[in-house]
């Protein structure tokens, strides 16, 4: 397929922090991807909470389902745009190699205990997974990725005036060009992100019985999602409604963003893709009316999912024990494993904390109570 003129071209690509020769037929890009696919960040994510710790069910999607289904949006939205399907792909995949475990809970527990020593950003511990804490390699720590793929990870939220602290340390080395706008094929693998994960939290939900299908489908969209579905299914059962309504809904994101963005695109008339990032607003986007519209729908998931009382119970449950992890290896990191123990210098100091962060953030939900139990109950062997 012929690129658009401002798509990245894998043969101009601003290549990697350390050369390496090109070993096969594939493109730089579709190398980032196998890299990420092989991390053993990428695996832990199987365990890994997306809303539902892994023990509630086994048919609740994990951190690694999430990716999958990003990645699969973002390629079908960057063939539409005529853009770089394998570094999209490649993004998509990476984006949440950074999160702790037990999702925002975990998160919101790691930022609380490191906020003395600069905090925790997902988006900058993905970063500093791939360029550091990754080790596969005889050459080089992390996994060597291209330069446009770790602008696209750095930027996930768009230009950072103020970024976390691991991302402005790792630009000041290797400049990351922060203040623009990243790639419209980074731009495509974050919107990915947001029509996944609001569409398959509504299908968790729905799952999980937090909320009927007749409740949400007084929401904009899905309303008529569903009516279609039974136009189109009569006698539809209503154990087939739900993923028909919602299969249906992710096609009308996807149409609005492909239809705004080429309006978006057209507009710019851009030559290439540093006018792409000089633009001053993102080229690839929902349109207003799709924006309003996901909006209402983030806020019925916010009120009636996130904040119910029984994910609030277990989120609740999850922060104490990142709390406890972290205040116990923080202050004692004689019990961290040897690898960890060996980096993790004097007890209570902030080198220790970021640390102790690494080691936690890697955590799947599983080991992190198993290292909590191993930690705090004296019946089980250390």
């Amino acid at each position: 397929m012929d690129l658009a003129p401002h798509a990245v071209r894998p043969e101009t690509s601003r290549g990697r922090l350390h050369p390496e020769a090109g070993a096969d037929a594939r493109s730089p890009f579709q190398r980032d991807r196998d890299r990420i696919i092989h991390a053993t960040a990428f695996r832990r994510l199987q365990y890994k909470t997306q809303v539902f710790v892994y023990h509630e069910g086994d048919h609740f999607r994990t951190r690694l389902t999430h990716s999958i289904e990003v990645a699969q949006i973002a390629r079908s939205v960057a063939r539409l745009l005529a853009l770089d399907e394998d570094l999209a792909e490649a993004l998509a995949l990476a984006h949440d190699l950074g999160h702790p475990p037990f999702g925002h809970a975990g998160e919101d527990a790691l930022n609380a205990m490191m906020k003395p020593h600069g905090g925790f950003d997902h988006n900058a511990q993905s970063l500093k997974a791939v360029t550091l804490l990754e080790t596969r390699y005889g050459g080089f720590d992390g996994l060597n990725l291209t330069w446009e793929t770790l602008e696209g990870l750095a930027k996930h939220n768009g230009p950072l005036r103020r970024p976390a602290p691991y991302i402005a340390e790792y630009d000041a080395l290797h400049p990351l060009d922060l203040g623009t706008h990243a790639s419209a094929e980074a731009q495509v693998a974050a919107i990915s992100d947001d029509i996944a994960y609001n569409n398959h939290d509504l299908d968790d939900g729905l799952r999980a019985r937090l909320f009927t299908l007749e409740e949400v489908a007084a929401l904009p969209l899905i309303g008529e999602a569903l009516a279609d579905a039974r136009r189109a299914n009569a006698g539809l059962a209503e154990d087939r409604a739900a993923p028909e309504t919602i299969r249906r809904v992710i096609n009308l994101m996807v149409g609005d963003v492909v239809a705004e963005s080429r309006r978006r695109i057209a507009a710019l008339a851009p030559a290439g893709v540093d006018d792409i990032r000089r633009a001053g607003h993102p080229v690839v986007g929902f349109s207003q009316a799709m924006a309003e519209a996901n909006g209402v729908l983030r806020d019925f998931l916010f009120t009636r999912m996130y904040r119910h009382w029984r994910v609030n119970r277990t989120m609740a449950k999850s922060k104490r024990v990142v709390q406890v992890l972290f205040t116990l290896l923080h202050g004692g990191p004689q019990m961290l494993p040897p690898m960890w123990r060996a980096r993790a210098g004097e007890a209570g100091s902030t080198h220790c904390a970021g640390v102790v962060c690494d080691y936690i953030a890697g955590m799947t939900d599983r080991y992190a109570l198993e290292e909590h139990r191993r930690l705090t109950d004296p019946d089980v062997p250390g």
